[in-house]
């Protein structure tokens, strides 16, 4: 199984607004996460399952992602918010799945990264940056996302997939 962890794109500036869970991304955002995902594309990837977390800006690049034909639906994961708990994501999958699936959850950092280093090294080490629009890509030998069980195989920020 592989797990890709992607960070929204470029966003409205801090303090713009009222509810930062409302801001959206920049025009210059999500050209630039549009062009990410034909990259993506083009590279052959397709996910099987998709989530977002539920503020507006990682929505709306889970939706540019889905667009550009990554795949078929979004579903939004309140565990993706910022601060939320990887334990309660991992207790909300299946207990089996496919094995040669490929899954995409969209969020912020510096969650993922610290998701990232546990679903790896099994402690968070506040070490992987994720830039805006970059991801990180985990493969797992066994049928779903584990602490500790993770190799990393994808690191990239956005600029080496424009």
């Amino acid at each position: 199984m592989e797990l890709y962890l992607i960070r929204h794109g470029i966003a409205a500036e801090r303090g713009t607004y009222a509810d930062d869970d409302q801001r959206p991304l920049t025009a210059t955002g999500e050209r630039r996460s549009q062009r990410v995902a034909q990259r993506l594309l083009a590279l052959g990837l397709h996910f099987d399952l998709l989530q977002s977390s539920p503020l507006v800006r990682a929505r709306q690049t889970a939706v540019i992602l889905q667009q550009e034909g990554l795949a078929s639906q979004v579903a939004i994961a309140p565990e993706l918010a910022p601060e939320g708990s990887l334990t309660d994501w991992l207790q909300r999958l299946p207990s089996s799945l496919p094995s040669d699936q490929q899954w995409a959850i969209v969020g912020h950092q510096p969650d993922l990264g610290l998701w990232a280093e546990q679903l790896v090294w099994g402690t968070a080490q506040d070490k992987l940056i994720l830039k805006k629009a970059g991801l990180i890509g985990l493969q797992f030998a066994s049928d779903r996302p584990a602490i500790g069980a993770g190799s990393l195989f994808w690191l990239t920020p956005p600029r080496l997939l424009l």
